[in-house]
This record gives C-alpha cells, structure tokens and sequence, in this order.
C-alpha cells in the first residue's frame, strides 16, 4: 500500500530556544553589590570619567563605562536573537546572537562632546547615591543599566 502525502499545506517546523542561564544568580549579584560593588563601581564610575577627558584615554572610558551594569551588579551582557531558515523548504532553523544596531558614528560623537561627558557623570553620581539608599537600589541599578545610553547614545 503507497502512503499518500498529506493533503494541504505543509507543517512548519517548530523551533525551540531553551533559554540559559547566563551570570551568577541573583543572590550572588546582590552579595557582590553589597561587599564589593557599590565601592568599585564608584570608582570606576570616577575613573572612566577621567579617562573621557582625554583625548588617549577616550576608548577606554567609554569601555569602562559601557561595562559598568557587570562592575556593579555582575549583570550579564544583553543579547539579540536572529532566527533564519537554514534549510531548503523551511525545513531547518538556525538562532544566532546578533549585535544591536547602533545610532551614526556621528551623532553618537556629537552628543558625547555637547552632552554626554558631563550628564554622564552627574546621572552616575545620583545613581550611586540613589542605591547607597535600600529604597533607591531599583532605580539606582535601572539609571546603571542605561549609562551607556546617557553617555554616547549606545544601545544595550
């Protein structure tokens, strides 16, 4: 007896993404905020603002900062999926992590030299300040996250 092919249109293929654990969970995070974080990442926070004021030391301040979520928190890096067909007909998927589309080296260069230098450090300060405070420590750590952003526009 010959099987017949299914009548109508094929079944897509089904793709599965189990997430992972990446970083140290969240109880080590907050030991590390608590024992070492809020004190170096301060000064790192002083630091990278140092280096932003040279013209030689300019990379490395901006990388400084770029990192400080990780200083502060040990927050892993974000990262974004793209999922592709591989395969011939759909029949294969592939997820790869991809890095986020950033704004015009321009712009980010321009903003940096009008605004960033200094609102960066004054956004820093206040959320240092804002998570020696128990109540401040959501936002404290949400303005880290985006110091990034405040400095030269990056996205994470």
């Amino acid at each position: 007896m010959d099987a017949k092919p299914p009548v109508g249109p094929p079944t897509p293929p089904v793709l599965m993404v189990a997430p992972t654990q990446e970083g140290p969970n969240l109880l080590v995070r907050f030991l590390w905020f608590l024992f070492v974080g809020w004190w170096a990442g301060e000064l790192v926070v002083l630091l990278a603002w140092l280096l932003n004021l040279t013209i030689i030391g300019l990379p490395l301040g901006l990388w400084l900062l770029n990192r400080l979520p990780q200083v502060f928190t040990l927050r892993p890096e974000k990262k974004e999926w793209r999922v592709s067909e591989a395969g011939e007909g759909g029949t294969a998927w592939v997820a790869q992590a991809v890095s986020i589309p950033q704004r015009p080296l321009l712009w980010r260069a321009l903003y940096f030299v009008l605004i960033g230098w200094w609102f960066s450090l004054l956004w820093l300060e206040v959320a240092w300040l804002l998570g020696l405070l128990i109540i401040g420590l959501p936002l404290s750590f949400l303005m880290f996250s985006k110091s990034a952003a405040v400095t030269t526009l990056r996205r994470t």
